[in-house]
């Protein structure tokens, strides 16, 4: 492999420097790097982070290629600026045995745009009743680390104490998606005003906090790790800070959408709009802001979930939850975070990569820019604003809610292992 020389990027926001990538490892970084026989990426006035890790991502396969497919969402996980992303176990067949996580991690290695790291189900077939392979999917080639139903609940408090207890034998972590399933039947978005004036069923809060308050207890009471998923309320957010108070073993994410988007959108009636979780509230969207600045919530996650047009140009009752995201995620967080003054770029690669990779135990990704570490990096242009296209997608779906809105940023380059998956915006 050629040598690379990323000539006056901000290293994570600060001072000019020069990177120096040599095969697949970042050989220097300083001032006034010699060229040499190195390829130069001109990329003054850029900032550059370690690669993103998505600890949330939905690619579909196998079973819903015509969503999405391993290579078409890697594709956008790289053009989004991700080195790596973990892919959900609620597939067709479901990722609940060695079997299916080896083809995802194999679907991956072959893609050749990111890292696949495949998280596994916690119970057989998502059906809440009985664990998984939990301990074959870590042995596996895949090494499974984290196990999830999302798109369900593991709402069976007995269930979810077994779980929590097998993965401490190997350091894995149970990602719960937070949602009691008997508060939340014929549930179409954020219980409050707006469900009222539109008589839509309501989505309560307490639907999420009761889940969360349980598992942060339950794992407290084992010592094991729990881990939840796209965190939507400012209630689930004191929850999370009492327990982390504790000393507990909690982590928390948010989506970028949860951080931009209100439910006041649902007034439109476009099913686009519609997620799991809701939209809530603008006093929840500050709420995560400040969480997310203050590191009671860990990371951003973007939960990518393409559906084809066909599940979203309909109703809204009968419309498939979900929005992708991989493609605008840093954007949404560059407008909402980062120009709002509440974090810095060193933050950002923080939360979008450092501790999400740590969180799934991810070697060789959530590293620091320095010399003999993994050149996974990601380009950034802070100064760009342009409307969102989703016709220009890598993804094979289109079901972002930023169509026609400005996004500030772009990712000019991604680097994986020194090889790069995106030059000046586009797929190389």
């Amino acid at each position: 492999m050629s040598k690379i020389l990323i000539r006056g990027a901000k290293v994570l926001g600060g001072e000019a420097q020069d990177v120096l990538i040599d095969g697949e490892t970042i050989a220097e970084v300083g001032p006034g790097i010699e060229a040499g026989d190195a390829t130069v990426v001109e990329a003054g006035g850029q900032i550059l982070l370690p690669g993103l890790v998505d600890l949330h991502t939905h690619l579909r396969e196998p079973g819903r290629e015509d969503s999405e497919t391993v290579l078409t969402g890697t594709k956008a996980a790289a053009v989004g600026g991700f080195t790596a992303v973990h892919a959900m176990a609620n597939t067709f067949p479901v990722a609940d045995t060695a079997g299916v996580v080896e083809q995802v991690y194999r679907l991956g290695k072959e893609s050749g745009y990111c890292d696949v790291q495949p998280i596994g189900a916690v119970t057989v077939g998502l059906e809440g009743k009985k664990l998984a392979e939990l301990g074959a999917m870590n042995d596996s080639a895949a090494g499974v680390k984290v196990f999830s139903d999302d798109g369900k609940c593991v709402d069976d408090a007995v269930i979810m104490r077994r779980a929590l207890e097998y993965v401490k034998a190997f350091d894995g972590v149970v990602a719960q998606h937070a949602q009691e399933p008997r508060l939340t039947e014929g549930a179409q978005m954020n219980e409050g005003i707006v469900s009222a004036e539109l008589g839509l069923g309501g989505w309560p809060a307490v639907a999420e906090e009761s889940i969360i308050a349980r598992d942060v207890l339950l794992a407290a009471h084992v010592g094991s790790r729990v881990h939840i998923c796209h965190l939507s309320t400012a209630g689930s957010v004191e929850i999370v800070r009492w327990a982390k108070s504790k000393g507990w073993n909690v982590t928390a994410e948010v989506t970028p959408h949860h951080l931009l988007l209100t439910d006041e959108l649902v007034r439109t009636y476009n099913p686009v709009y519609k997620v799991n979780p809701p939209l809530r509230t603008e006093a929840d969207v500050l709420a995560l802001r400040e969480a997310l600045a203050d590191g009671t919530i860990d990371c951003v996650a973007t939960d990518h979930a393409p559906h084809p047009h066909e599940d979203k140009d309909c109703e809204w009752a009968a419309a498939a939850m979900g929005m992708v995201g991989l493609e605008t995620a840093l954007s949404v967080v560059q407008q909402t975070m980062v120009e709002t003054g509440l974090l810095d770029w060193a933050a950002v690669a923080d939360r979008m990569s450092f501790r999400p990779a740590q969180i799934g135990r991810l070697d060789g990704h959530g590293r620091p820019v320095s010399a003999g570490e993994p050149a996974n990096l990601t380009l950034v242009d802070p100064a760009y604003r342009g409307l969102v296209d989703p016709a220009g997608f890598a993804s094979r779906s289109r079901n972002t809610p930023y169509q026609g809105r400005e996004l500030p940023g772009r990712v000019t380059h991604t680097f994986l292992r020194g090889r790069a998956t995106v030059v000046d915006g586009k797929l190389a």
